[in-house]
């Protein structure tokens, strides 16, 4: 606080230069005396809150750029993992599936719940707090939050396809006798909407996407058109502005000569598609537009990672500064990052405006400048890096149990 004290002697200062030009022996005005008054309290004023401002200014800065040098990494509870099951990150927790069931556990190894059922070939969808896990080629989709079982899905159709929103609804694409139908159900399994699809009318749904709120949905159709293939990228929209459209329809864009095998919401009001040489984003809640287009050319995608706010695509690199490079846009196509990394990786995760690249055996996390804030190796090896609500902390599940991974 020396600065308001240094100021405060400097309004001093004045109020006395002011004094010594007033005549021998007049005092001031009492008009004279709150100008000065007031005009003392603002200049304190201003000093405290520029300090203040720039204070934490300086320590968010320091926040922001620290890079840490090394990981203490403590054990904690034991877990068990059967040999078919698969381990995913749900918010800061951790869903474990197999063919016979799932569970959720907590970051201290709490079990939290657990589903029982028999499935061939469970396949888990995320959104928010919700996870869905289904039975491709089966008719059952269980739904659930990290406080338990919302509810059941039974499709009476074989499943294709399916995803799920943050509300609990699920879109799921069945395979017909001569249709391929997609159908809107609630977390209890109650249908809200459906429509089919031909392959002569519309195409093959070889993607879908829900988005978060559960209000619209987004289908990639492919089918065939004189002689080649052509891709149909259409929005539904399934609240109160799409009820007055023909079955949902919202809006639409056709690629012609081109494959899109995949599609994705990232928040309410964007989306993206991804074919063998262009991404394309879209805006709007109601009726979704095209906002941008990437043609990447003869550069072929190894991977696509997203979340809210930024899509990660992942090109092989054929310079000596590493093996891959990752391209970071935001949900309106915007790029904002383009870093070249060196480790193989099973996962990469946008998180805290930070990227995590991991793997069994290491992990990189860079800020979204592109700068590396740590680099190193674990000690045994992890199946999932879960991120935490502290930039510096990570859940680790490796084969035997839960570690937690704390950045120095």
């Amino acid at each position: 606080m020396a600065e308001v004290r240094d100021f405060n002697s400097y309004v001093g200062k004045l109020n006395n230069s002011d004094d010594s030009e007033q005549p021998s022996g007049t005092e001031p005005s009492y008009q004279e005396k709150i100008r000065n008054h007031r005009l003392a309290v603002v200049f304190r004023t201003v000093a405290i809150v520029s300090f203040s401002v720039i204070f934490i200014f300086l320590v968010y800065v320091g926040w922001r750029d620290k890079e840490y040098s090394e990981a203490v990494i403590t054990d904690g509870a034991a877990i068990t993992n059967g040999i078919d099951s698969k381990v995913i990150g749900l918010d800061g927790f951790i869903v474990q599936y197999s063919k016979d069931g799932i569970s959720c556990i907590n970051a201290s190894g709490q079990s939290l719940w657990n589903q029982t059922y028999e499935m061939q070939n469970p396949i888990a969808h995320t959104s928010g707090n919700v996870v869905a896990v289904g039975d491709y080629n089966g008719h059952n989709i269980y739904v659930s939050d990290t406080s338990g079982n919302l509810g059941q899905v039974d499709t009476n159709l074989p499943i294709r396809d399916f995803c799920v929103s943050s509300q609990g609804v699920v879109a799921a694409v069945l395979d017909g006798t001569d249709v391929t139908w997609i159908y809107l159900y609630d977390a209890q399994g109650n249908a809200l909407a459906n429509f089919k699809t031909t392959m002569k009318d519309s195409g093959y749904p070889v993607s879908i996407s829900i988005s978060p709120n559960g209000e619209l949905v987004c289908v990639s159709y492919l089918y065939p058109d004189e002689g080649t293939l052509k891709t149909s990228v259409a929005f539904f929209n399934f609240g109160s502005v799409g009820q007055n459209s023909i079955d949902n329809y919202a809006s639409g864009y056709d690629y012609p000569g081109v494959v899109v095998p995949y599609v994705q919401f990232m928040n309410a009001g964007a989306a993206f598609g991804v074919s063998d040489d262009r991404i394309m984003f879209y805006s709007g809640n109601q009726k979704p537009v095209s906002q941008a287009e990437i043609l990447t050319g003869q550069e072929q995608i190894k991977s696509i990672y997203f979340n809210d706010r930024h899509v990660g695509v992942v090109f092989p690199n054929s310079t000596e500064d590493g093996a891959y490079r990752l391209q970071v846009y935001n949900d309106r196509g915007t790029s904002e990052l383009s870093a070249v990394f060196d480790i193989e990786y099973s996962d990469i995760l946008f998180n805290n405006d930070q990227i995590i690249i991991y793997n069994e055996d290491e992990c990189l996390i860079m800020d979204m400048n592109g700068r590396t804030k740590y680099r190193g190796e674990f000690q045994v090896p992890v199946r999932v890096m879960v991120p935490t609500s502290l930039r510096s902390r990570f859940v680790l599940v490796t084969k035997d149990n839960i570690q937690s991974m704390n950045l120095k």
